[in-house]
């Protein structure tokens, strides 16, 4: 699953589901064995689906279905009852008849609506043995996306279009079949439905027969799914088109609504090139006949793609092109989710995790691999050096009290939600490419052949992996792999003086951790993989620190950069003299030794590790013809700094603000000068990401200058449709409704109001609650919880005003958290108030969400909470005690 793309996310929990398991610990027993007694279950172990026959009638217009259900069971153990997993069902009637053939017996049906099953009890104990589960019943369509859910949008002439998809991950199929709905017991599915006719039908596999009904409805078949888990399963339905390429005997292929089919044709030309890499890279070919990719018009909190077997959900910002509007950010961005959930069809799909513990093993692996095979195959975008962004992300969440391992005991529905997080995906990545960089690319991709080999339509456990990289490599990696995932927390390299002698340089290396609110926290212990560099020379050398000591020779002498290529998953704190020769060497560095200098730095400036200005040294001394990912960095830390003035200046002081501003523009708007406002042909891609990003970072510094060509080039697009080339237009809108009057404000909303593009409806509404005008933002609020946005977007909208004004977002989420709730996905609920609340530095926030976190949220389901406390926290002390260092700074430095 490709995370949602927005920034803020999700709210209200679940109640926590009872559970069955062996241990309270993760656990670590054979592979592939169905719901073993050391699988966490929710469920009774004494009954195993095989196989899953399922015939759907969709009523989408009145938002319900009618279906039936017959499951092949294996009974293992005599029992009186069968329970399984069921929510917002009715059923009418239930039986159980012997797979050999036999009388049928009636069952009668408990509802648990609070623990999401359903069981059924006979009158007769039922023998062990081969049986048919038979099962009539009802249920809802949803407006959010969980279970089977619809999507409303625009169509031709302004009439609105339904479409019907499903999304099951991480529990919800239960909300359309009444399931075993957990990973490891895996089944094989017969889908076929009724469905209007003129519609097409999409599942996971192809239609192997259709028939037209006496009313005109046609009735489809899919063929049979291979043995798979059942979040994995999928339907959609409406007014479809779908174009398609062959790709080594595999038809690929893109779905969308009506007239938006040449929107899709990147994604697929993406499919083609990912479909074959990927053939090779894994050692096993794609299995099913069939992979196609269904676009979907609105949002989701909790997501942005979904990879069923065979057939991928992607929502249509994730997915669709469109020249209009689209960005070279937006291809990239298009590619890497395509290339995320096709990984997935192998790590994920073919072989799937036993229990949520292991989720990191689907989506830290995907989110490696889009990030691989992005670069590998377009390597003129330059995306390798996002590695750092990447690492960051995850660092953020894991630098403060209430982080997790990568690998988490989860035991409800509610703690599996929530671990689709930035440990799981950002840091799950970021121990990939640090172990893969330890054993080598070849040892790895061996290892990762191996194993998919050796557990195909299985499940596994992390050790599962690590049993076959380090067979593969030769060396040890499975302590290395536990200490990174199954404890919390980064290490810290302290970096010694070094000492240069016959042309090397060597320096002691001491680990510590990395905390930025907990400075007496005793350090954990890692064992470490370190490279390191002479500044300026392209010779490495390797080591692996242990026990907390080691020391690491390069050849050599001058400034050494320790994390050389930046594949380690860990800060390093310099001695102030080698930071300051590495600071007078910047400009030699690699990219991404700049960018990670960069970072580290920064981080350790605001934690109070190094001085806070030292990150302004860096940014003074980096040239003008610095690598566009490299000021990209830059522009992004100086908003962020500018964000925490900002919090200052909420309280009166603005003197502060406009000083760093001053400087903060200075700096920027000289390169932005260079880079210009019109694509020159044949720039580097790199190039146009950069100007879009001027344009946003100088916008929210209050450039006038930006400013003002930005409204002016909107203002002629009323006369002249080329005034804003596509690549801008977003960009352009951004800033102008951002410094947005009433009266710009008014227009704006007519236009979304009229737009009958849903991608740029879409769009248009969340920009509206993009205005740093408080009062507008609040008008902003109240129109996301009418219908008039769509009821995906609403929570899009809020969550936007939440990145300027949290406290006001939280207040008012809090204050209609009913109607709130009808806009989120249920799988969101737990943390989308948090997430909103996540950016204040108002102390009394705190104590807000330790009161709605008592009257909302089972004790299990907090996490998201702790974690918005640490980090409000965090911000009020460092505003405190950092920003007086770069006021210092500023005053001698300023230009």
């Amino acid at each position: 699953m490709q995370r949602s793309l927005l920034s803020a996310a999700v709210i209200l929990a679940l109640a926590a589901l009872p559970t069955v398991h062996a241990s309270a610990a993760p656990t670590r027993a054979h592979a592939g064995a169905a719901a073993t007694v050391d699988t966490t279950t929710q469920l009774p172990r004494n009954v195993i689906p095989t196989h899953y026959q399922i015939s759907l009638t969709p009523d989408a217009a009145a938002a319900s279905f009618g279906a039936r259900a017959v499951v092949t069971i294996n009974v293992t153990k005599a029992t009186d009852s069968i329970t399984l997993n069921a929510a917002d069902l009715k059923f009418a009637h239930v039986t159980l008849a012997p797979a050999a053939g036999g009388a049928a017996r009636d069952a009668t049906v408990a509802v648990d609506a609070a623990a999401q099953t359903a069981t059924f009890t006979f009158a007769q104990p039922v023998a062990p043995g081969m049986y048919h589960l038979a099962m009539d019943y009802t249920g809802v369509i949803g407006t959010q996306a969980v279970g089977l859910f619809s999507l409303d949008y625009p169509g031709a002439g302004g009439n609105k279009q339904r479409a019907l998809y499903t999304q099951f991950e991480n529990s919800d199929a239960r909300r359309m079949i009444p399931s075993w709905d957990e990973p490891a017991y895996k089944a094989s599915f017969a889908l076929d439905v009724v469905v209007p006719a003129g519609q097409m039908a999409v599942s996971n596999m192809p239609a192997t027969a259709t028939a037209t009904l006496p009313d005109g409805r046609r009735h489809i078949s899919f063929a049979t799914t291979p043995k798979m888990s059942t979040y994995l399963l999928f339907f959609a339905l409406g007014d479809f088109e779908r174009a398609t390429a062959k790709v080594e005997g595999t038809e690929v292929g893109v779905v969308t609504r009506r007239g938006a089919l040449p929107q899709a044709q990147f994604a697929l030309d993406a499919q083609k090139s990912i479909l074959r890499e990927y053939n090779d890279y894994f050692g096993v070919r794609y299995p099913l006949p069939k992979l196609d990719n269904v676009a979907g018009a609105g949002r989701s909190q909790f997501f942005g793609a979904m990879e069923n077997w065979g057939a991928i959900f992607t929502f249509e910002y994730a997915l669709l092109l469109d020249p209009a509007i689209a960005t070279q950010h937006d291809r990239e961005e298009i590619f890497e989710t395509a290339a995320h959930e096709m990984a997935h069809q192998w790590f994920g799909d073919l072989v799937t995790m036993r229990w949520w513990d292991d989720l990191w093993l689907n989506e830290g692996f995907a989110s490696w691999m889009e990030s691989r095979t992005t670069a590998r195959l377009h390597p003129e975008w330059n995306t390798h050096l996002g590695a750092v962004a990447t690492r960051e992300r995850a660092m953020r969440r894991d630098s403060v009290a209430g982080t997790h391992p990568v690998v988490q005991h989860v035991e409800t529905v509610e703690q599996a939600n929530q671990a689709f997080d930035d440990i799981t995906y950002a840091k799950g990545e970021s121990v990939i490419r640090m172990l893969e960089a330890y054993v080598g690319e070849n040892a790895w991709k061996n290892g990762v052949r191996a194993y998919m080999k050796a557990h195909a339509y299985g499940n596994t456990v992390s050790d599962d992996l690590w049993k076959q990289i380090e067979k593969a490599a030769g060396k040890p990696v499975t302590a290395i792999a536990h200490d990174f995932t199954l404890q919390p927390g980064i290490p810290l390299i302290e970096v010694g003086d070094p000492v240069c002698h016959n042309g090397a340089t060597t320096v002691a290396l001491t680990q510590a951790e990395f905390t930025r609110d907990r400075a007496d926290k005793a350090p954990l212990a890692w064992r470490v993989p370190v490279i390191a560099q002479i500044a300026g020379n392209t010779k490495q050398a390797a080591t692996l620190v242990t026990g907390g000591k080691g020391t690491i020779t390069v050849p050599g002498c001058g400034a050494v950069i320790v994390n050389a290529g930046q594949t380690g998953y860990y800060r390093t704190l310099y001695t102030s003299a080698d930071f300051a020769q590495l600071a007078q060497r910047f400009a030699s560095l690699a990219p991404i030794d700049q960018i990670g200098l960069l970072a580290d730095s920064g981080a350790l400036g605001l934690a109070g590790r190094q001085p806070a200005s030292d990150v302004m040294d860096l940014v003074k001394a980096t040239p003008a013809g610095a690598d566009p990912a490299v000021w990209a960095r830059i522009a992004g830390m100086l908003d962020g700094i500018h964000d925490r003035y900002r919090d200052q200046a909420a309280g009166g002081d603005t003197t502060r603000l406009r000083r760093f501003d001053t400087f903060a523009i200075a700096r920027l708007a000289p390169l932005m000068a260079q880079v210009g406002w019109t694509a020159r042909p044949g720039e580097p891609s790199a190039v146009a990401n950069l100007r879009g990003q001027l344009i946003v970072v100088l916008g929210d510094l209050g450039d006038a200058t930006v400013i003002a060509e930005a409204r002016r080039r909107y203002a002629a697009l009323a006369t002249d449709a080329d005034a804003v080339p596509g690549p801008l237009r977003k960009t352009v809108m951004g800033v102008v409704a951002q410094h947005a009057d009433a009266a710009m404000w008014d227009q704006l909303h007519a236009a979304a109001r009229n737009e009958t593009n849903p991608l740029v409806r879409d769009q248009r509404y969340t920009l509206l609650a993009a205005t740093e005008d408080r009062a507008l933002a609040m008008r902003a609020l109240q129109l996301a919880l009418t219908d008039e946005p769509g009821l995906t977007i609403s929570a899009t909208m809020i969550s936007k005003v939440a990145q300027r004004y949290p406290d006001m977002a939280f207040d008012f989420a809090l204050a209609n958290l009913a109607r709130i709730n009808e806009r989120v996905d249920a799988s969101s609920r737990s943390r989308y108030l948090a997430r909103l609340a996540m950016g204040s530095s108002d102390p009394a926030m705190v104590d807000k969400l330790g009161a709605y976190a008592q009257a909302n949220l089972a004790p299990s389901s907090r996490g998201d909470v702790e974690a918005a406390v640490a980090s409000i926290k965090d911000r009020i002390q460092v505003n405190a005690a950092r920003l007086p260092e770069i006021d210092a700074w500023l005053a001698k430095h300023a230009e």
